[in-house]
């Protein structure tokens, strides 16, 4: 392999990595607090991306301007799945399973709203980190994935620190750690619930903006990175933020490499193969804190 092609696999490996860490953790966070396997994360995902598309059009095509546009309406469709599949039935028996039902059918819903608004056709996002070639030790980094690099890792790193520095982030983790003993402590369910969903909506939105520059926007683009998000966070061990970032660089990884040496129609048929390696060996996931089924 020529060393730019390497350089180029090694640059999507770690672009998809940081996309796929966005999904994953938003993912793991909903379950690991609210108890909720999130179906709809895929519509999350495609509203994002309309909604850059929508902002693109007409107010701006100024990069900024397009990533606040998608992880603002992540944001909204997020709090939006929260008031509508979480807060009316999260004290109903059998939680989990009438969330899963309510969030999947929420799915299918959006997508078919999105069908009827915007049609079928794919709609594209203007460039957001300009189109010029960054060389760097001889190397070629392309602006759309040496960007969508940075500013996941950025926007990332920010969640962390703010779940660990801010009073509702503190509540998050109390949720994620010891729901029960949370409640019983004041901190508010749903108040939390809808801080959880908008933050893991705006994490989806900002994945939506940086992959739709390569695969663009359509009703159904949420699909395939819900997928992709629901398989990593399984793969990591669902409920483990660093389980979910370390499966998204292992997944990324494989992904990249797979599709530069076999062909992409192979992607999905060996990042499967993996995930069942893995959960086999570790049927928890790799740190995973799946110790028993919530109820």
């Amino acid at each position: 392999m020529a060393d730019f092609e390497l350089s180029f696999v090694l640059l999507s490996a770690l672009t998809l990595a940081s996309i796929y860490g966005l999904l994953a953790v938003g993912v793991s966070i909903i379950w690991s607090s609210l108890g909720m396997l999130n179906m709809a994360h895929g519509l999350t995902f495609t509203v994002a991306g309309y909604g850059a598309v929508l902002a693109a059009t007409h107010l701006s095509e100024h990069g900024a301007v397009v990533l606040l546009a998608g992880m603002g309406s992540g944001m909204l469709c997020g709090m939006f799945i929260s008031a509508v599949a979480f807060i009316p039935l999260h004290d109903k028996p059998n939680f989990v399973v009438r969330s899963l039902i309510a969030t999947l059918a929420l799915s299918l819903l959006g997508t078919q709203a999105m069908l009827w608004l915007f049609g079928p056709s794919a709609k594209s996002l203007p460039p957001l980190f300009g189109s010029e070639v960054i060389s760097v030790l001889g190397m070629k980094l392309l602006p759309d994935k040496l960007g969508a690099i940075v500013v996941s890792l950025v926007l990332m790193l920010a969640t962390l620190v703010w779940m660990k520095r801010s009073r509702t982030g503190l509540e998050i983790r109390a949720m994620m750690q010891n729901p029960e003993g949370a409640s019983l402590v004041g901190i508010g369910v749903r108040s939390t619930a809808m801080a959880v969903m908008a933050v893991t909506g705006a994490l989806a939105g900002l994945a939506a903006v940086l992959l739709s520059q390569t695969y663009f926007v359509s009703p159904f683009s949420g699909t395939t990175p819900l997928i992709k998000g629901l398989i990593v966070a399984l793969c990591g061990g669902l409920g483990s933020i660093p389980g979910a970032l370390l499966a998204a660089a292992l997944m990324g990884t494989l992904e990249a490499f797979t599709g530069a040496l076999l062909g992409g129609q192979y992607v999905l048929m060996t990042q499967f193969m993996f995930v069942i390696a893995v959960l086999i060996v570790r049927p928890r996931g790799i740190a995973g804190m799946l110790d028993q089924t919530r109820e």
